[in-house]
């Protein structure tokens, strides 16, 4: 599926009302912010990734070069920036190391990697849950209430259309009746919409079907080369003491040795000396 703008309808744009910050500290991360548009005719466009990332892997950073390259040749949005959004510790998901470890292996994960991911850390701070679509009002709020949109480059500013990216078992957990609200999945995709990657596996046109009501603010983006790692897969290869080089980036399994994370079935573990060896071992390579 392709398409150059999301539909609005009746669902007309609303700016969100100030979401609570949820520490006093909170800045909302800039710096890789585009400030100006290469081409004011097109669509200002803010990718969204909301997930546990526990840990981050490659295909989590694909994703977004995925999305880049789908936008570039088949559509008429302008990208202006991407960020990842970790869940709260509320989520209690089976695995799910803590905030703190999250946000820093996303960061140093597109720290040296990227000129235009960023992490952001108002979901993950909060200590209670924040649904998706309150994620998504969030980012609305700081780019488009409170930074006004973006520079056009002709005198005028545009407001950004924030979309959620997301793979596709995303939407498939949408098109199965009671795992989402239909007001949620109303706000989600009819005000925002989502770019949402093929996965090997995953009948896509089935859980389409179920979504049609806003079929036209779902972009779907082939996957050309077959990629399945996943966070699940990284913690199991962990725990058998198995390697995890070239499936996650080379500064979040240092990060991981360091701090005995996903040594066992816990994921705070202080490192012992089997995690400090792999360390080294694999600086020194």
């Amino acid at each position: 599926m392709t398409g150059t703008t999301l539909a609005q309808g009746d669902n007309a744009h609303q700016p969100p009302p100030a979401p609570a910050t949820p520490t006093e500290d909170y800045a909302f991360p800039e710096n890789r912010l585009k400030r100006v548009m290469d081409d004011p005719e097109k669509t200002p466009l803010l990718l969204v990734a909301c997930g546990s990332f526990s840990p981050i892997t490659f295909l989590h950073l694909r994703m977004f070069e995925m999305a880049a390259d789908y936008v570039k040749l088949s559509t008429d949005f302008e990208i202006i920036g991407g960020y990842l959004s970790p869940v709260s510790d509320a989520y209690r998901k089976a695995g799910l190391a803590s905030a703190e470890h999250r946000v820093a292996m996303c960061s140093k994960a597109v720290e040296k990697t990227s000129n235009w991911l960023m992490v952001d850390t108002w979901e993950p701070t909060h200590k209670e849950y924040q649904p998706t679509a309150i994620v998504l009002d969030h980012f609305d709020y700081e780019i488009n209430t409170v930074r006004g949109g973006i520079d056009t480059g002709n005198g005028s500013r545009k407001p950004v259309q924030v979309v959620l990216l997301a793979g596709a078992d995303l939407v498939h957990t949408m098109s199965t009746p009671g795992v989402w609200s239909e007001k949620d999945l109303d706000h989600i995709l009819g005000q925002y919409g989502t770019f949402i990657v093929e996965r090997s596996g995953t009948d896509i046109d089935e859980a389409l079907a179920a979504l049609q009501p806003w079929k036209k603010n779902i972009h779907v983006i082939q996957q050309l080369i077959q990629n399945d790692v996943s966070s699940t897969k990284i913690r199991l290869f962990l725990r058998r003491d198995m390697s995890v080089r070239y499936l996650i980036p080379d500064p979040v399994i240092k990060y991981i040795y360091e701090n005995g994370l996903y040594m066992d079935d816990g994921t705070t573990q202080q490192a012992n000396e089997k995690g400090k060896a792999k360390e080294e071992s694999a600086a020194s390579n």
